[in-house]
């Protein structure tokens, strides 16, 4: 069993939570918050051995071998920092890291301990439904490019136009739509398509100076890949992906939960409709399979591929936010 401790206790780090006891081969042991009464009842409500209010403490004595962290966006280069120093796998949200420097940071310290292994929580391509869209695309012989959109509402919008600044839409905290629902159609276009060749990013900044949504066009050498992202308004349209005559329909860049194929007759197959009992089930059961072993050769070349996959997102976010000169807290520094 792959003993895990968790570093955050919001909804996000609750799914996980519920993903990792339906895979069956995690066993909660620890968690981390900066609050007691916080990371005790996250301990008790999911029967977990231990928990920290220290997080050098909780590095240092917690009985666990993986950590995943949720914390604020902002904080994840410093505490999968502490984890690969302290020889603990590291799962951690997307985004990542905030920027190509920090990205770099990790790969050295990853490629000084050989034993640590490190995974970038981006569900959607981990599903059965994605790799249903990789399957058939590879079959059709003319490709024209994408339009991926992921837009809705954040609750957390109230509060900013209440005048707060909650951490998802602070520079401070590496906030914003492009940070948030946009890395999952970023996954999308390069786990399909690759790095472009060209990106552009026009971003509707909202009153703390983060974009609240955004459009991005990333131009490849035949074709653009136009995403559309939001956390200020609701989106139902669909995503595509297009052919010649024929196209790929996704009822949305980020669920995943309806694929279908459309032929140049207007003929509709569905080829992805699975459901998860849990959207992170996925990843996480992949992200175990490599952990347990991980010499196996299947899972070396998985690892390698989200590893470097991991690094080209990271690549990608931060052109996008260089080309609108939208810049995090310490950043220009």
């Amino acid at each position: 069993m792959i003993k895990l401790g968790t570093i955050g206790t919001n909804w996000i780090t609750q799914q996980f939570v519920e993903a990792v006891k339906l895979s069956k081969v995690y066993d909660l042991t620890s968690i981390y918050s900066r609050h007691e009464q916080t990371a005790k009842a996250f301990a008790d409500k999911n029967d977990a051995k231990e928990y920290f209010t220290d997080l050098d403490a909780f590095f240092d004595n917690g009985n666990f071998d993986t950590v995943y962290i949720a914390s604020p966006n902002s904080l994840h280069f410093d505490q999968a920092k502490m984890a690969i120093l302290h020889g603990k796998n590291v799962i951690v949200e997307k985004p990542a890291f905030s920027n190509q420097k920090q990205m770099a940071q990790i790969q050295e310290l990853l490629d000084d301990h050989p034993d640590v292994l490190y995974f970038e929580g981006a569900r959607n391509i981990h599903t059965a439904n994605f790799h249903a869209i990789e399957s058939k695309l590879a079959q059709m012989q003319t490709l024209q490019g994408a339009e991926f959109t992921y837009s809705k509402y954040s609750s957390r919008y109230d509060n900013v136009l209440a005048g707060e600044e909650p951490n998802v839409f602070s520079l401070k905290y590496a906030g914003g739509a492009l940070q948030d629902l946009g890395v999952y159609t970023v996954y999308d276009a390069v786990a399909l398509f690759g790095m472009p060749q060209e990106v552009a990013y026009f971003p509707q900044l909202v009153r703390t100076g983060v974009d609240g949504k955004g459009t991005a066009i990333l131009s490849y050498p035949e074709y653009t890949v136009t995403l559309n992202f939001s956390k200020v308004s609701n989106s139902y349209m669909t995503s595509e992906i297009y052919g010649l005559k024929d196209l790929i329909s996704i009822d949305d860049a980020g669920e995943l939960r309806k694929i279908t194929y459309i032929d140049e007759n207007q003929h509709q197959q569905v080829i992805g409709s699975t459901v998860d009992q849990n959207p992170m089930l996925p990843e996480a059961v992949d992200f175990a399979r490599v952990i347990n072993d991980p010499t196996n050769e299947q899972n070396r070349k998985d690892y390698a591929y989200w590893r470097q996959l991991s690094m080209y997102v990271n690549k990608l976010l931060y052109n996008l936010r260089q080309d609108a000169h939208l810049y995090f807290v310490g950043e220009q520094d």
